[in-house]
């Protein structure tokens, strides 16, 4: 049976391809694949915030999501649990700090802000990076994407940065081809 393609993922597709090849230099089809398909996942509100504490509750706190990937001093249940929630930190990372950076310059509070995305850069960086390292058995193929992910994050970020202006510039013309 076919996988179903989420109505979105041409578009975000194409999107991110032109800000990731030609604006910011980051010529890697499957990154821009996995992006795509990231930000399909999280259109949907309930995915961006899917993690869940015992009692039931939205985790939305980095600490707490960091807390929620360690197998032997937090909540994580197993190794495969801390690559999943890892995976997931790494995604949210990005997805905040890329597409929330344009708000964060435009603040007051500029510094400390901005000290925010860094904090998620590097959070995301360390959680694509135990991604990877997870690389045998059925991580295996995808292992070497992760490393390029936490190598490469900041241009992602930047990236995303310019996936949101390009939306936000639809909206307001009014386009109907969002």
């Amino acid at each position: 049976m076919p996988t179903q393609i989420h109505p979105l993922e041409s578009f975000f597709h194409q999107t991110v391809q032109h800000s990731f090849v030609e604006k910011v230099g980051l010529n890697d089809p499957e990154i821009v694949d996995y992006v795509a398909h990231m930000l399909c996942e999280f259109s949907d509100p309930d995915n961006l915030h899917r993690l869940k504490d015992a009692t039931g509750q939205r985790i939305e706190n980095v600490v707490e999501m960091l807390r929620a990937s360690d197998p032997v001093f937090g909540t994580a249940a197993s190794f495969d649990q801390e690559r999943s929630v890892r995976k997931y930190i790494g995604d949210y990372s990005m997805y905040v700090a890329g597409t929330q950076l344009d708000v964060v310059e435009s603040t007051a509070n500029y510094q400390a802000d901005r000290s925010i995305v860094d904090e998620l850069t590097r959070i995301g960086k360390e959680s694509y990076f135990i991604v990877s390292r997870f690389d045998l058995f059925e991580y295996e193929k995808e292992a070497t994407l992760f490393a390029r992910l936490a190598d490469c994050l900041d241009r992602c970020i930047l990236g995303l940065a310019l996936v949101r202006d390009e939306l936000n510039d639809r909206r307001a013309l009014g386009s109907s081809q969002i």
